[in-house]
């Protein structure tokens, strides 16, 4: 706002001083604002040392027209008209105390963060709304590594601490547990489906091994000839069932195949968990399915594939004497499994009125359908989720394609829009003749190191394999086994190292 300017009334005749007709030689004081400080309301009826009220110059304690204008200043000559004084009056308003912008916050005596007024904890640090707090004398910057700070160590020392503790919560580091079960000669087959989720894999991996005995050396040395890559640990097992049973596991259906039964009392300490066969080759990265956790319901606690699309070919519901999931059943061979959800669930099941929970449960059924089931431990399963069908999350085909998928003519349409995702060659077809195009992609990732360039290098000579194989109804859809496949390869290794 512009400052308004006030002159005093002009000078009367006969006057000197322009005084508006009062005593020449003395300035007539206006009225001073109210709204100026008492400090300046002071200073300005003071005026200058000798001066008059409002701080006139020129013009002394009793002086006239003539008078000196003080040191250093030339004086007036006699009758030259006194200058006309002007008075500035300022009309900014009164500052007003402005809005507290703390009011419905509160700053955690710890971490010091600012926290809004309905946040009973820090959001930063977890510290109760009004925990006092005593200092130390020194710095703690990154003193305590751990969740809760000591009573006597306040939030002002510790900011950066606590950031830090911060970050790490929000961001832990996720890994992907990923089970199998070898035994006899199933050691060079399970290398390369563990190369297959190593190659594609984002997060790192956790791999839980249940092998023989005489398998652990090989697996170590192999698995330890891979240590360079940093992107996964594992954990070998022995082959271990129920005492009083176990001769009896051990031999339904193939040597360890039941042994998945068991995992989620086995692995108490894991959560989540993905169980495959050994003749699984993984298509695109292991982060793609274990992303499906995610869409599990509030009652869904493991997810699995149909065992065919076709029910005129199907298994299950044409030979099967037992109940069964679904239409045409599930396959096991690709589980993914929440197994905290599972080991809490009490399960309904045909044998009694009274709910069982995971652990109670297989023995009761293997009693019950032990003489009508001929897929060993996948029949149990689907007998579970017939009777627990709320509990199953069924995922499509192409994340476990087989050669059911294609011997017979293709039926599994979602492989045929967007390729396959993950292959199982079961029925031995990765080592026989009897569907070259399975044989092709599993020789081909056997074969394959992990340097990118060769890497990069795999899609031409597979395809030129997969060319060969149109005789065969699966091949004749060649182009369905490397459609994800180049994808995935772009994505992870997009440019070589001479295009960088």
């Amino acid at each position: 706002m512009e400052p308004r300017w006030r002159r005093l009334p002009e000078r009367q005749p006969g006057c000197q001083s322009g005084c508006g007709g009062g005593e020449c030689g003395r300035a007539r004081a206006l009225p001073l604002p109210d709204f100026l400080p008492p400090w300046s309301r002071s200073a300005a009826r003071r005026g200058p040392a000798g001066g008059p009220p409002g701080g006139g110059r020129g013009i002394g304690a009793g002086g006239g027209a003539g008078a000196a204008a003080g040191p250093g200043r030339r004086a007036r000559p006699a009758g030259d008209p006194a200058p006309r004084r002007v008075r500035v009056v300022s009309c900014r308003p009164k500052r007003q105390p402005k809005p507290s912008s703390d009011e419905g916050y509160w700053d955690c005596s710890v971490c010091t963060f600012r926290n809004s007024a309905e946040a009973f904890k820090c959001m930063m640090c977890d510290v109760r709304k009004g925990t006092s707090t005593r200092c130390k004398d020194f710095s703690l910057c990154y003193w305590n590594p751990y969740w809760m700070l000591p009573s006597d160590v306040c939030g002002m020392n510790c900011f950066w601490e606590a950031a830090f503790r911060y970050s790490l919560k929000i961001q832990p580091v996720e890994k992907m547990h990923l089970a199998v079960v070898a035994c006899g000669e199933r050691l060079e087959e399970t290398m390369t489906m563990l190369k297959s989720a190593i190659i594609f894999s984002m997060k790192p991996l956790q791999f839980h091994i249940f092998a023989e005995d005489q398998l652990h050396h090989s697996f170590k040395d192999r698995l330890d000839s891979w240590s360079f890559l940093q992107t996964f640990n594992y954990t070998l097992y022995p082959i271990t069932f129920p005492s009083e049973n176990a001769a009896e596991w051990k031999k339904l259906f193939k040597p360890c195949a039941s042994q998945r039964l068991f995992l989620p009392l086995i692995l108490k300490e894991v959560d989540s968990l993905l169980y495959v066969d050994t003749d699984i080759l993984f298509l695109r990265p292991v982060d793609d399915i274990w992303s499906l956790l995610k869409k599990f319901n509030s009652t869904q606690i493991a997810a699995m594939a149909p065992e065919h699309e076709e029910p005129r070919v199907g298994w299950y519901n044409r030979f099967a004497r037992h109940p069964y999931y679904g239409k045409t059943g599930v396959n096991s061979g690709v589980m993914l499994m929440n197994m905290t959800r599972m080991r809490r669930k009490y399960f309904k099941n045909d044998m009694t009125t009274v709910r069982l929970q995971w652990g109670d449960i297989l023995m009761p059924l293997l009693k019950k359908y032990k003489l009508n089931i001929t897929w060993g431990d996948q029949d149990l399963l689907n007998i579970v989720f017939f009777h627990n069908p709320e509990s199953l999350f069924v995922f499509p085909c192409q994340w476990n394609y087989r050669p059911d998928h294609c011997i017979y003519g293709s039926n599994c349409q979602e492989a045929e829009e967007e390729g396959i995702f993950i292959l199982h060659g079961n029925r031995g077809v990765y080592h026989d003749d009897k569907q070259p195009a399975f044989r092709a992609v599993y020789e081909a990732l056997r074969n394959c190191s992990f340097e990118d360039d060769n890497i990069r290098s795999l899609l031409k000579p597979l395809e030129l394999e997969l060319q060969k194989t149109v005789h065969t109804y699966c091949g004749k859809i060649y182009k369905i086994f490397i459609k994800q496949l180049a994808k995935s390869v772009r994505d992870r290794y997009a440019t070589s190292p001479k295009e960088k």
